[in-house]
């Protein structure tokens, strides 16, 4: 989960007004001039939506969900008793017709390949804490043209993500609905609206009774490259088993953190299970990044000072580093050779062959997220109200704007 702060709508507007293209101008810790204007156009997360940086123009989109290349982000919102529903270009700023929705929707999470939405009535997440009790949950599916279909789904859930072929819903049941404190994957067939669950990785259906029941933090999704795999890191898990021991017979571990791994394709889902000390630590100071083709996902815990590099082809651990500690939430980011890691005042660079720290470089205020530019040739750094940019081989500031309520770093816009 993302830090977040209390911003008012007219609070965070006035000052975007009031920056304008004006930004942080200053000098590295060297005193050279750096850049004020981002060089790469970058969607960035607010307290309270997305905003949407190209060059000196920005644009606030409240209520808002970007697709996972970055090339859409859908927002709404509130017309009268209904919803306002769109689509904006990100390479252009270009927002499609506006569709009326009937009732009060929120966009969830949208389709890998960026055409279909979930919409719920209130904002949720599947990275936050437990929503509130309720017995019925009602989803709404839409695209740029309106609405697709209305669903009532039983009992208390969350949606997720949608399967390849558009024709399911991942979604997170919560149990009891009415005080949830634990949750399982389940996936709700589109024409039916009847939720089921998942297969097991030999692509068996999970008995009645066997599924997983997750409690604790769910810390950070990542999507593969291919689109394909959905990971989630989980931590802290008391009294958790997971599907395959449930199976099994088996006992389970004394596993407090793993990565929940949902196949999009052929729904089903395997955990891959962390050593000690992961997910000991706070849930914050967890974080993971996927290397550009898909092949290894990195997750770190600064708090206890620990690197695993996972293969995402064989679902294991392929080892584990020390690396310094960090307080405060921690970030990730990778590109093929390197990885890296940000905490409370300090970005540290992590050669990818080796897993060690071989640059660091502090930062004068705690770290809201890590991005690596379109080229690797820039590395983004959020901060409190405010981007700077890196080179991430000298580690030398580049440029910095200040963008106010920032509490994370989304991803780059393609160029078209």
């Amino acid at each position: 989960m993302m830090a977040t702060r209390t911003t008012t709508r007219r609070t965070l507007l006035s000052a975007l007004v009031g920056a304008g293209a004006a930004t942080l101008v200053g000098c590295d810790p060297t005193g050279s001039r750096v850049a004020a204007v981002p060089p790469d156009p970058l969607l960035l997360d607010l307290a309270d939506g997305v905003v949407l940086l190209r060059g000196a123009e920005r644009q606030v989109i409240p209520h808002a969900v970007a697709t996972a290349d970055g090339r859409s982000v859908y927002a709404s919102a509130p017309e009268g008793a209904d919803t306002a529903f769109w689509r904006i270009e990100t390479a252009t700023g270009v927002a499609s017709a506006r569709v009326r929705l009937p009732g009060r929707w929120v966009p969830q999470t949208v389709s890998a390949h960026g055409r279909w939405v979930a919409l719920t009535t209130e904002a949720v997440s599947v990275t936050a804490a437990s929503p509130a009790g309720r017995d019925v949950t009602p989803v709404l599916i839409a695209d740029a043209d309106g609405v697709r279909q209305r669903l009532r789904l039983p009992g208390n859930v969350v949606p997720e993500a949608f399967t390849h072929d558009h024709s399911g819903l991942f979604v997170l049941e919560w149990l009891p609905p009415q005080a949830p404190d634990r949750y399982r994957v389940r996936v709700v067939d589109l024409a039916t609206g009847v939720a089921g669950p998942l297969q097991t990785r030999l692509k068996q259906t999970i008995p009645a009774g066997a599924e997983e029941e997750m409690r604790g933090d769910g810390r950070q999704a990542v999507l593969a490259p291919a689109r394909h795999v959905l990971y989630t890191l989980y931590t802290h898990q008391p009294d958790h088993r997971h599907t395959r021991d449930r199976i099994s017979g088996r006992p389970g571990s004394d596993v407090h953190a793993f990565v929940h791994t949902l196949h999009l394709h052929e729904r089903w889902a395997y955990c891959v299970d962390l050593p000690h000390p992961f997910g000991e630590g706070p849930a914050d100071g967890h974080a993971m990044a996927i290397a550009p083709d898909g092949s290894r996902l990195y997750v770190a815990d600064l708090t206890s000072g620990t690197v695993a590099e996972i293969s995402t082809e064989e679902l294991t651990v392929r080892r584990t580093a020390a690396v310094p500690v960090a307080s405060g939430p921690a970030y990730a980011t990778a590109d093929d050779d390197r990885l890296f890691l940000g905490g409370a005042g300090v970005v540290r660079t992590v050669d990818a062959a080796g897993l060690r720290v071989v640059a660091e470089r502090p930062v004068d205020a705690p770290v809201s997220g890590l991005l690596l530019g379109p080229d690797s040739g820039r590395l983004y750094v959020g901060g409190r109200d405010a981007l700077r940019w890196l080179d991430p081989a000298s580690g030398a500031e580049l440029g910095r704007v200040a963008v106010p309520g920032l509490v994370g770093l989304r991803g780059p816009v393609p160029s078209s």
